[in-house]
């Protein structure tokens, strides 16, 4: 790395690198600030215009790559040693191909950003759009309202440990963002929780964190995964749909039960009360709205697994732009001001339509 740099609490373009859980390079310093002992900050002696180059130089994969080789330790374990990463040498040019650089990553980076920003503002106008549909069982003073424990059947299957090698574990994001998956495990590494087989239409609620909309549906890709007792599991009974149920909980309204179902003495520690939840009255809309809430849930899980690759293979096609960037392997003079990156990202566009 160049020699020029000092370590002061942190002010507006300082670099600053975790050394104890790197994973994507230097951080850029918009504001005052201090940071902790776990952090390195870095403040370059060179002009602004170098400055602007080092903000995408020191994350891009070239750098990164290079930094990976000198983490230590295991797992979450892994630290970087500065007395190492301090002598990686950077490529920095002289400050007018520096600015010539930045101001190219800064307008193509700007249109990339914006496109997956619009990508999922889309989303969330599904998701307005399901809670919409919600609010006009909420507000429709004959829609008849009955009792959680009536409408749905608390699902049981028990897992047998012994009789399996491995299994998969679900978590749920809050927020109503939907299923993670945890590493597999054996009958030792699961713990002493009892565990309940998962099907494809199950409404998954959080013990923890119902309260911050940590509520979510299986699909086919969660079948045969297992969840903790922690984990209460339910399908909606006849004439009731349980991916109305998950709008409604994702609604204002549905937040609110979740909300006072969840009481606990401070802070995050609020957990679920089952019988409390099930002593709450839901509106129960006309078949036709529950199928619209229906098809408006499968809708948005589909389109967020389609936004998801497409944000990703965007954010790859950033980072690969940003490392040929500064690295001299594009001659950003002549790539020309949108033609090339236009097509770049026609034909990402086109690969996930297909």
């Amino acid at each position: 790395m160049r020699e020029g740099y000092e370590v002061h609490p942190a002010m507006p373009g300082d670099f600053v690198i975790s050394m104890s859980s790197f994973l994507h390079g230097f951080e850029y310093c918009t504001r005052y600030g201090g940071i902790s002992p776990d952090y390195t900050l870095l403040r370059p002696r060179f002009d602004e215009q170098i400055g602007r180059f080092l903000r995408y130089s020191l994350k891009s994969d070239f750098l990164i790559q290079q930094l990976t080789v000198f983490r230590n330790g295991i797992r979450q374990g892994q630290r970087l040693q500065w007395n190492r990463v301090r002598y990686v040498k950077i490529p920095v040019p002289d400050a007018d191909a520096a600015s010539v650089v930045a101001d190219f990553l800064d307008c193509e980076t700007a249109r990339i950003d914006q496109l997956i920003e619009k990508k999922r503002l889309f989303v969330t106008g599904v998701a307005r759009r399901i809670e919409a549909l919600v609010d006009q069982a909420i507000s429709d003073a004959d829609v008849p309202r009955i009792r959680f424990e009536h409408l749905t059947h608390r699902v049981s299957r028990p897992v047998t440990l012994s009789e399996h090698d491995e299994l998969v574990r679900l978590g749920l994001y809050n927020r109503g963002r939907g299923i993670f998956k945890k590493p597999a495990a054996d009958e030792e590494g699961m713990g002493d929780s009892e565990f309940c087989f998962v099907e494809a239409g199950d409404l998954i609620l959080s013990g923890q964190f119902a309260w911050e909309g940590a509520v979510a549906i299986a699909t086919a890709e969660e079948e045969g995964c297992v969840v903790s007792h922690r984990y209460p599991v339910y399908r909606g009974k006849a004439g009731v749909s349980t991916s109305y149920l998950l709008g409604l909980f994702r609604s204002s309204y549905g937040d609110f039960l979740l909300n006072e179902a969840s009481r606990g003495s401070a802070g995050r520690n609020r957990p679920l009360n089952i019988r409390r939840l099930g002593k709450e009255k839901i509106p129960v809309a006309g078949l036709a709205l529950q199928q619209a809430v229906e098809q408006a849930v499968d809708f948005e899980r589909r389109l967020k697994g389609k936004t998801e690759q497409s944000i990703a293979r965007l954010e790859e096609f950033r980072a690969a732009l940003i490392t040929a960037a500064v690295t001299g392997q594009i001659d950003v003079a002549t790539w020309g001001k949108h033609s090339q990156t236009d097509r770049r990202l026609d034909r990402i566009e086109e690969a996930l339509r297909a």
